[in-house]
Protein backbone atom coordinates (compact mmCIF):
# COMPACT_ATOMS: atom_id res chain seq x y z
CA UNK A 1 0.00 0.00 0.00
CA UNK A 2 1.90 3.05 -1.23
CA UNK A 3 0.82 5.80 0.77
CA UNK A 4 3.83 8.24 -0.99
CA UNK A 5 3.94 11.38 -2.48
CA UNK A 6 6.82 13.34 -5.03
CA UNK A 7 10.43 11.52 -6.01
CA UNK A 8 11.51 9.60 -2.75
CA UNK A 9 8.59 7.38 -1.85
CA UNK A 10 7.54 6.81 -5.40
CA UNK A 11 11.04 5.68 -6.33
CA UNK A 12 10.87 3.07 -3.29
CA UNK A 13 7.53 1.51 -4.56
CA UNK A 14 8.70 1.66 -8.28
CA UNK A 15 11.48 -0.67 -7.00
CA UNK A 16 9.35 -2.93 -4.65
CA UNK A 17 6.34 -3.42 -8.47
CA UNK A 18 10.05 -3.93 -10.53
CA UNK A 19 10.84 -7.17 -8.11
CA UNK A 20 7.20 -8.05 -8.09
CA UNK A 21 4.73 -6.62 -5.83
CA UNK A 22 1.78 -5.57 -6.55
CA UNK A 23 1.72 -1.59 -5.55
CA UNK A 24 -1.63 0.26 -5.20
CA UNK A 25 -0.78 4.12 -5.10
CA UNK A 26 -3.21 5.89 -2.81
CA UNK A 27 -3.57 9.56 -2.32
CA UNK A 28 -6.03 12.11 -1.73
CA UNK A 29 -8.88 13.37 -4.42
CA UNK A 30 -8.21 16.77 -3.74
CA UNK A 31 -4.09 16.87 -3.66
CA UNK A 32 -3.45 15.86 -7.10
CA UNK A 33 0.29 15.00 -8.00
CA UNK A 34 2.37 16.74 -10.81
CA UNK A 35 1.65 14.64 -14.34
CA UNK A 36 5.39 14.15 -15.61
CA UNK A 37 6.04 13.52 -11.62
CA UNK A 38 4.01 10.40 -11.49
CA UNK A 39 3.91 9.07 -14.19
CA UNK A 40 8.21 8.64 -13.79
CA UNK A 41 7.49 6.69 -10.84
CA UNK A 42 4.50 5.21 -11.45
CA UNK A 43 6.01 2.38 -13.73
CA UNK A 44 4.73 -1.28 -12.07
CA UNK A 45 1.79 0.63 -10.45
CA UNK A 46 -1.87 1.15 -10.00
CA UNK A 47 -3.02 4.59 -8.84
CA UNK A 48 -6.07 5.23 -7.09
CA UNK A 49 -7.36 8.01 -4.99
CA UNK A 50 -9.38 7.84 -1.25
CA UNK A 51 -11.23 10.12 0.87
CA UNK A 52 -10.05 9.07 4.29
CA UNK A 53 -13.06 11.42 5.93
CA UNK A 54 -15.28 10.06 4.01
CA UNK A 55 -16.80 6.77 5.47
CA UNK A 56 -17.48 5.16 2.11
CA UNK A 57 -13.87 5.62 0.82
CA UNK A 58 -12.60 5.11 4.50
CA UNK A 59 -14.10 1.31 4.51
CA UNK A 60 -12.78 0.84 1.15
CA UNK A 61 -9.34 1.66 2.91
CA UNK A 62 -9.32 -0.40 5.94
CA UNK A 63 -10.39 -3.18 3.26
CA UNK A 64 -6.81 -2.43 1.19
CA UNK A 65 -5.18 -2.00 4.32
CA UNK A 66 -6.55 -5.37 6.28
CA UNK A 67 -4.75 -6.96 3.38
CA UNK A 68 -1.21 -5.07 2.69
CA UNK A 69 1.88 -6.92 3.49
CA UNK A 70 3.60 -3.57 3.38
CA UNK A 71 2.47 -0.23 3.86
CA UNK A 72 4.81 2.50 2.72
CA UNK A 73 3.72 6.45 4.02
CA UNK A 74 5.57 9.41 3.09
CA UNK A 75 4.52 11.77 5.12
CA UNK A 76 5.64 13.87 8.38
CA UNK A 77 6.06 11.91 11.40
CA UNK A 78 2.54 11.65 13.13
CA UNK A 79 0.70 12.95 10.16
CA UNK A 80 -1.00 9.68 9.31
CA UNK A 81 -1.62 8.79 12.84
CA UNK A 82 -5.45 9.53 12.85
CA UNK A 83 -6.11 7.74 10.44
CA UNK A 84 -4.78 4.72 13.01
CA UNK A 85 -1.62 4.36 10.69
CA UNK A 86 0.63 4.90 13.53
CA UNK A 87 3.41 2.48 14.01
CA UNK A 88 1.93 0.50 17.31
CA UNK A 89 -1.82 1.07 16.18
CA UNK A 90 -1.02 -0.43 12.45
CA UNK A 91 0.66 -3.40 14.28
CA UNK A 92 -1.82 -4.19 16.19
CA UNK A 93 -4.63 -3.83 13.48
CA UNK A 94 -2.05 -6.11 11.15
CA UNK A 95 0.06 -8.39 13.32
CA UNK A 96 2.99 -9.27 10.26
CA UNK A 97 2.99 -6.21 8.60
CA UNK A 98 6.09 -4.46 7.27
CA UNK A 99 5.35 -0.28 7.97
CA UNK A 100 8.06 1.69 6.22
CA UNK A 101 8.42 5.16 6.74
CA UNK A 102 10.09 8.06 5.20
CA UNK A 103 10.65 11.58 5.72
CA UNK A 104 12.94 14.55 5.53
CA UNK A 105 14.19 14.79 8.59
CA UNK A 106 13.41 12.13 10.84
CA UNK A 107 11.26 10.81 13.86
CA UNK A 108 12.90 12.71 16.65
CA UNK A 109 14.36 16.18 17.00
CA UNK A 110 13.45 20.10 16.49
CA UNK A 111 12.05 19.73 12.99
CA UNK A 112 10.45 16.07 13.20
CA UNK A 113 7.10 17.83 12.60
CA UNK A 114 8.29 19.87 9.64
CA UNK A 115 7.81 19.82 5.74
CA UNK A 116 11.09 19.48 3.87
CA UNK A 117 12.19 18.39 0.25
CA UNK A 118 15.19 17.18 -1.43
CA UNK A 119 16.77 20.72 -2.35
CA UNK A 120 16.17 22.67 0.88
CA UNK A 121 17.76 19.19 2.82
CA UNK A 122 20.38 19.79 0.80
CA UNK A 123 21.21 23.24 1.96
CA UNK A 124 20.64 22.29 5.62
CA UNK A 125 23.83 19.84 5.39
CA UNK A 126 25.83 22.01 3.81
CA UNK A 127 25.45 20.05 0.18
CA UNK A 128 24.67 23.51 -0.86
CA UNK A 129 28.04 24.65 0.59
CA UNK A 130 30.17 21.72 -1.29
CA UNK A 131 28.90 22.01 -4.47
CA UNK A 132 29.14 25.56 -4.08
CA UNK A 133 29.89 28.39 -1.57
CA UNK A 134 28.80 29.93 1.34
CA UNK A 135 28.39 33.13 -0.96
CA UNK A 136 26.93 31.15 -3.73
CA UNK A 137 25.29 27.99 -2.70
CA UNK A 138 25.33 24.96 -5.46
CA UNK A 139 22.88 21.75 -5.94
CA UNK A 140 23.84 18.29 -6.72
CA UNK A 141 22.83 18.17 -10.67
CA UNK A 142 19.85 15.33 -9.38
CA UNK A 143 17.42 14.87 -6.27
CA UNK A 144 20.34 12.16 -5.62
CA UNK A 145 19.01 12.34 -1.64
CA UNK A 146 15.22 11.58 -2.94
CA UNK A 147 16.28 8.46 -5.70
CA UNK A 148 18.94 7.43 -2.69
CA UNK A 149 16.58 7.15 0.22
CA UNK A 150 14.55 5.58 -2.26
CA UNK A 151 16.16 2.76 -3.13
CA UNK A 152 17.62 2.46 0.55
CA UNK A 153 13.87 1.99 1.30
CA UNK A 154 12.72 -0.24 -1.00
CA UNK A 155 16.07 -2.37 0.58
CA UNK A 156 14.75 -1.73 4.24
CA UNK A 157 11.52 -3.39 3.16
CA UNK A 158 13.04 -6.44 1.34
CA UNK A 159 15.51 -6.84 4.57
CA UNK A 160 12.35 -6.86 6.66
CA UNK A 161 10.46 -9.27 4.86
CA UNK A 162 13.22 -11.22 4.88
CA UNK A 163 13.35 -11.17 8.68
CA UNK A 164 10.01 -12.12 8.79
CA UNK A 165 10.00 -14.81 6.50
CA UNK A 166 11.82 -16.64 9.06
CA UNK A 167 11.14 -14.76 12.76
CA UNK A 168 8.02 -13.77 12.22
CA UNK A 169 6.28 -10.46 13.96
CA UNK A 170 5.75 -6.89 12.65
CA UNK A 171 8.79 -4.78 11.37
CA UNK A 172 8.38 -1.18 11.22
CA UNK A 173 11.71 1.08 9.19
CA UNK A 174 12.14 4.95 8.92
CA UNK A 175 14.42 6.73 6.88
CA UNK A 176 15.38 10.09 6.22
CA UNK A 177 16.57 12.48 3.61
CA UNK A 178 19.16 13.58 5.97
CA UNK A 179 20.50 10.97 7.00
CA UNK A 180 21.47 9.51 3.17
CA UNK A 181 22.74 13.34 3.12
CA UNK A 182 24.65 12.70 6.50
CA UNK A 183 25.89 9.13 4.30
CA UNK A 184 26.52 10.70 1.33
CA UNK A 185 28.87 13.27 2.64
CA UNK A 186 31.01 11.34 4.79
CA UNK A 187 29.03 12.28 8.22
CA UNK A 188 26.80 9.28 9.00
CA UNK A 189 27.17 5.44 9.07
CA UNK A 190 29.15 3.51 6.96
CA UNK A 191 31.38 6.21 6.27
CA UNK A 192 30.79 7.94 2.75
CA UNK A 193 32.21 8.39 -0.66
CA UNK A 194 33.54 11.94 -0.22
CA UNK A 195 36.73 12.69 -1.98
CA UNK A 196 38.21 16.73 -2.24
CA UNK A 197 34.69 17.74 -1.58
CA UNK A 198 33.13 15.97 -4.21
CA UNK A 199 31.24 12.41 -4.27
CA UNK A 200 33.17 10.03 -5.91
CA UNK A 201 31.72 8.29 -9.73
CA UNK A 202 32.44 5.14 -11.21
CA UNK A 203 33.02 4.45 -14.61
CA UNK A 204 32.90 7.63 -17.29
CA UNK A 205 29.05 8.31 -18.42
CA UNK A 206 28.95 6.89 -21.86
CA UNK A 207 25.64 8.43 -22.40
CA UNK A 208 21.79 7.41 -22.22
CA UNK A 209 21.19 5.64 -25.26
CA UNK A 210 21.62 2.17 -24.64
CA UNK A 211 19.27 2.33 -21.42
CA UNK A 212 16.35 4.32 -23.06
CA UNK A 213 13.17 2.24 -24.71
CA UNK A 214 9.79 3.39 -25.22
CA UNK A 215 6.49 1.98 -24.52
CA UNK A 216 2.95 2.61 -25.24
CA UNK A 217 0.53 3.60 -22.13
CA UNK A 218 -2.63 5.36 -20.81
CA UNK A 219 -0.69 8.49 -20.60
CA UNK A 220 0.33 7.99 -24.60
CA UNK A 221 4.08 6.79 -26.21
CA UNK A 222 6.58 6.91 -23.20
CA UNK A 223 10.75 7.21 -24.03
CA UNK A 224 11.81 6.10 -20.34
CA UNK A 225 15.46 4.99 -18.87
CA UNK A 226 15.46 1.22 -18.24
CA UNK A 227 15.04 0.82 -14.55
CA UNK A 228 18.58 0.85 -12.79
CA UNK A 229 18.16 -2.45 -10.54
CA UNK A 230 19.19 -5.26 -12.06
CA UNK A 231 20.81 -8.59 -10.53
CA UNK A 232 21.69 -11.95 -12.66
CA UNK A 233 17.76 -13.52 -12.94
CA UNK A 234 15.84 -10.78 -12.53
CA UNK A 235 13.51 -8.26 -14.09
CA UNK A 236 14.67 -6.07 -16.95
CA UNK A 237 12.10 -3.73 -16.86
CA UNK A 238 8.50 -3.29 -15.74
CA UNK A 239 5.94 -4.99 -16.03
CA UNK A 240 3.46 -2.71 -16.63
CA UNK A 241 3.47 1.07 -17.68
CA UNK A 242 2.60 3.89 -15.56
CA UNK A 243 -1.00 5.09 -15.93
CA UNK A 244 -3.49 8.28 -15.38
CA UNK A 245 -3.33 9.63 -11.92
CA UNK A 246 -6.50 8.08 -10.08
CA UNK A 247 -6.87 5.64 -13.23
CA UNK A 248 -7.55 2.82 -10.93
CA UNK A 249 -9.95 1.30 -8.51
CA UNK A 250 -8.76 0.94 -4.91
CA UNK A 251 -8.39 -3.28 -5.14
CA UNK A 252 -5.88 -5.74 -4.58
CA UNK A 253 -5.23 -7.31 -8.00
Amino acid sequence: LDLTRVVAGPVATRTLALLGADVLRVDPPRLPELADQHTDTGFGKRSATLDLDDRTDRRTFDELLDRADVVVTGYRPGALDRFGLGARELAARRPGVVLAQLSAWGGSGPWAGRRGFDSLVQAATGIAVIEGSPARPGALPAQALDHGTGYLLAAAVLRSLTERATAGGSYGVRLALTQTAAWLTGGGAGGGGRHGGRVEVGSPYDGPARRLVEVDSPVGRLRYALPPVSFAGGPADWARPPGRWGGDRARWS
